[in-house]
Parts: structure tokens; sequence; C-alpha cells
């Protein structure tokens, strides 16, 4: 487990930044967890399909030569909602506001389309041991909710593939559909909270693989915001968002169990 506290703890201080982790889970109530790259392996695959749609539109329309790497787009666009993500990545290409409205719903025309296909039993999975953390969380009292910047079809085919279901493995799923704002945004974690009758953000959790994942967090001040490794962002991108952790994988969360 890699501790942070707004920069990478030293090895004298690793005990007791794990200590004071500790203590504030044992306070939590509600864990609200990203999907893709969190819980859900995927090996990137969407932001691979977010990278083709983008270079695809931008060949059609004769800027071959402004083509985007899955570096960026996992810079810009991981952890949203994924039309915004599509135009935050277009955004930092030298492209007219005109340019990028228009190139935005093109390529998230044809992203929707080629996921529609590229999520199947091959390729995706749960992260090993995930089932097991979900159901010793809920035997300690917790509720465990799944978030995510895919849309609601896309999500529940996600969890039909994984033989996951809201009631059984998870209490709950919320997707950037349910909300008006997507992260970094709130909205989603609010929208848990009222369904479990939280009224204190203190108790509330939330892990996740990308900077936008901690910031939502944070935005809606829960008392413990989490980044993991196993996903979008290395923890070089994710310390600068200063969460009170970053884990390799979310599984480590048994250990304060």
């Amino acid at each position: 487990m890699n501790t942070v506290n707004n920069n990478v703890t030293s090895s004298s201080s690793h005990s007791d930044s794990l200590n004071s982790i500790k203590n504030k889970f044992f306070d939590i109530k509600l864990c609200v967890f990203d999907m893709a790259g969190t819980t859900v392996d995927e090996g990137n695959l969407v932001y691979k399909i977010v990278r083709n749609a983008i270079n695809e539109v931008l060949m059609r329309a004769g800027k071959s030569d402004k083509q985007v790497s899955l570096e960026l787009c996992l810079e810009y666009g991981a952890g949203k909602e994924k039309r915004n993500a599509i135009r935050d990545i277009l955004d930092m290409l030298d492209l007219s506001d005109a340019d990028i409205e228009s190139l935005t719903d093109t390529a998230f025309a044809v992203f929707k389309v080629n996921l529609a296909t590229a999520y199947n039993k091959d390729t995706l999975s749960e992260f090993e041991g995930m089932s097991e953390l979900f159901e010793q969380l809920k035997a300690s009292g917790r509720h465990v909710v799944l978030n995510t910047g895919y849309d609601a079809k896309t999500a529940n085919k996600i969890l039909t593939i994984l033989g996951w279901s809201v009631g059984d493995q998870v209490d709950a799923l919320i997707t950037a559909n349910d909300v008006d704002n997507g992260r970094p945004g709130p909205d989603m974690i609010t929208l848990a909270m009222k369904q479990f009758n939280i009224d204190n953000s203190q108790q509330v959790l939330k892990a996740g693989d990308s900077g936008i994942d901690i910031e939502e967090g944070q935005n809606a001040g829960c008392g413990l915001v989490l980044g993991v490794l196993s996903g979008a962002q290395n923890e070089q991108q994710l310390v600068k968002y200063s969460p009170d952790a970053i884990l390799d994988k979310l599984t480590e969360l048994k250990e304060f169990i």
C-alpha cells in the first residue's frame, strides 16, 4: 500500500498514516467505488475505444496530423462521462471551438457503436477478490455502491457480464444518467447518500483509479478518499490530487474491515 498525505509519506511515517486511515475507516458507512479500472478489470479498453473513435473522426475530417495517444486519453478522459471525456481530449488539440463540438458529437456516436460490442466475457472481469471484498463490507454493516461515468445501459451490461446484481453483490448502481452533473461534481455520491439515509459525508468512502474520482470524493466532502493504481492513472498522476491514500488495488481495504 502506498500512503499519501499531500506528499508521498516517508517510511518512518508509514505506520502512522495507515493507522490514521484505519481510524477513519471505522466510521465509514457507505463505500462508493468506481467501476472500470477500480472494481472491473478491462485493461483500459474503454479508453482505447475512445482513442480509436477520436482518431477515426479526425482522419475523416482531414486532420490525421492530430491523432491522439492512449496516454492523452487516460490523462484527460479518465473517469469522466464519456462524451465529456471526448470533448476534453479534443480540447487539448489545436482546434476551433466549432470543430471540437462537431467532432465530439461524431466521435461519441462512433464510440457508442464500438463499445456496444467490445465488452464481453473475454474482455472484462472483476479484479481478483472483489466479490469477497463487497461481501465483507456488507457483512460489516456498510453499504456498497458502484458509480460510473458510463451510461446506465453500458453499466448494467457490465454487471450482467460479471454476474453482479443490485441487491446481491452491490447495494446500488449510480450512473452518469442518474444525475445532472457528472464527475468531478458530487451529485452521484450525494444521490447515493440520499438512497441510504447517510446525512454525514464523513461517513462516506470514495475510491477510484483517476484524479477526477478523487476530486469527486473531495467535492462531496467524503471522510475517506482513495486512489487505486489498478486502472487508468499512475501514482504520479494521482498524487497531484492529494487523496487520503493510494492503494495498489482496492482489495487492500480488506485489512481494515
